[in-house]
């Protein structure tokens, strides 16, 4: 379900997380937060469909908070005018999000004192941990919004962002 257009204009070109969310973070977390809002600012494919029916033009600028366990995606053309607040139901994300922070926490330990294999190991149980939820967050988006995969990873790890609880 890709939705890159010529023109690129289906894309986001800003991200913002609300930080009110956001009840604590570390190192590990706060770079992984950069480098998914980097290449996800890089390169995406992100097509708002009920916004594009109304003529809507990207790229957007894309604000992401959790609103009464709901994912709420704040959508905003260039020059900060709303266009759409998505709602989407978290209940589905929760084991997903669980397995993440738990593969993720033994990824940072691993990394520190465990051999080159076990690190390799734990990296790809969290790449497939990370693959399975971008695949339940574009069935969720379905009908929504047009993405690729790339672009979902880089949104659940955001997602995951938002719900840590220190």
């Amino acid at each position: 379900m890709t939705a890159a257009s010529p023109s690129g204009d289906y894309r986001i070109a800003h991200v913002s997380l609300d930080e009110e969310t956001i009840i604590w973070r570390n190192a590990d977390v706060e770079q992984e937060r950069r480098v998914a809002i980097f290449d996800l600012i890089e390169e995406n494919s992100f097509k708002p469909l009920r916004s594009a029916e109304r003529g809507a033009k990207g790229p957007y600028r894309l604000r992401l908070s959790v609103q009464d366990g709901r994912l709420a995606m704040e959508i905003r053309d260039q020059a900060d005018e709303m266009l759409e607040t998505l709602l989407i139901g978290l209940a589905r994300f929760r084991r997903p999000i669980r397995e993440y922070f738990a593969i993720c926490d033994s990824y940072y330990q691993a990394i520190r004192k465990a051999t080159p294999a076990e690190i390799e190991t734990i990296d790809m149980a969290r790449r497939g941990i990370h693959d399975h939820a971008a695949e339940l967050l574009m069935e969720r988006l379905e009908g929504k919004v047009e993405t690729d995969f790339y672009t979902a990873r880089r949104l659940f790890t955001l997602i995951c962002v938002l719900h840590i609880k220190g």
